[in-house]
């Protein structure tokens, strides 16, 4: 993967080298304690300097010491060896439990950010405006977002009506998307995300026009037919889902017909793309 473009924990610590791995189960990525410990001290021996550092943690009862994951990772020599892993909270957290200087820049930048936070519960707005101006500098025009938070707003009726249905695990609401996605397209959110070349990035930010039109109609059409039947319970709502998701269908073949060219795109959106270094491998 392109280190320079991903906007990953990496960036954080600039030319210093943090390897990681990305679990498309848990569409989350895991980094490598021992490179950040490298990064954030003057240690010669990281290594060791984790050992304590774990040793430490552990004796304290510490649930970051409980979240560490070992995974193999590539080493220096080639080889894949079993390495102490944490997600991106975890590394965070970790961040802070570091008593160095070189930690103090990171440490300002995790409390300007908790800042930034409390101010927009406060006010609101300011989260908005940082969704536009992200948005903005990732290149979308402004009728494009206009049309995004719209869209946010529409799935938060949808959301609102399936809570009303009995919905509350976010397992729930994650199977009824997946239907409504499957409905039309024939495949579910991770299978979409993988046909796109994406991983942690939002499946809509990277849909084209036809792709969101479809989504949406879908969703409406669940909300719709849920506000008329009021279905109960998790099987109910999947039904009303699936029929949704095939109202969509109805206009995806329609639209096929009629432009003689597919509504599912692999296009995106990204200045950058992943390397399956799994697959790198096998090919040597």
């Amino acid at each position: 993967m392109d280190n320079n473009k991903l906007e990953t924990i990496s960036n954080l610590f600039e030319d210093k080298e943090i390897r990681s791995i990305w679990d498309s189960e848990k569409e989350e990525y895991y980094f490598s304690v021992v490179d950040v410990i490298g990064a954030l001290t003057d240690s010669n021996i990281p290594r060791r300097y984790w050992t304590d550092l774990k040793r430490k943690l552990e004796k304290e009862g510490s649930e970051l010491y409980e979240n560490i994951v070992q995974l193999k990772i590539k080493a220096q020599d080639g080889k894949m060896r079993e390495t102490d892993t944490l997600d991106t909270k975890g590394i965070l957290r970790l961040i802070e439990s570091v008593p160095s200087p070189k930690a103090e820049p990171f440490k300002l930048w995790l409390a300007k950010l908790g800042s930034e936070r409390i101010d927009e519960v406060f006010d609101p707005e300011i989260a908005v405006n940082r969704a536009v101006e992200y948005y903005r500098n990732k290149g979308y025009t402004d009728e494009w977002i206009k049309a995004r938070l719209s869209g946010i707003v529409d799935r938060f009726k949808l959301t609102d009506v399936w809570k009303e249905g009995g919905i509350t695990k976010p397992v729930e609401f994650a199977l009824l998307t997946n239907e409504i996605y499957k409905g039309w397209s024939g495949m579910k959110a991770s299978e979409y995300k993988k046909l796109k070349g994406l991983r942690k990035e939002s499946l809509r930010d990277n849909m084209t026009d036809i792709e969101v039109a479809l989504t949406n109609i879908g969703e409406i059409a669940t909300r719709d037919i849920a506000r008329e039947e009021h279905p109960q319970g998790i099987k109910e709502n999947l039904n009303v889902a699936k029929r949704g998701g095939g109202v969509a269908k109805g206009a995806k073949d329609l639209y096929e017909k009629e432009t003689k060219k597919s509504a599912v795109s692999k296009s995106n959106s990204l200045n950058y793309k992943y390397i399956d270094e799994k697959l790198l491998e096998d090919k040597k």
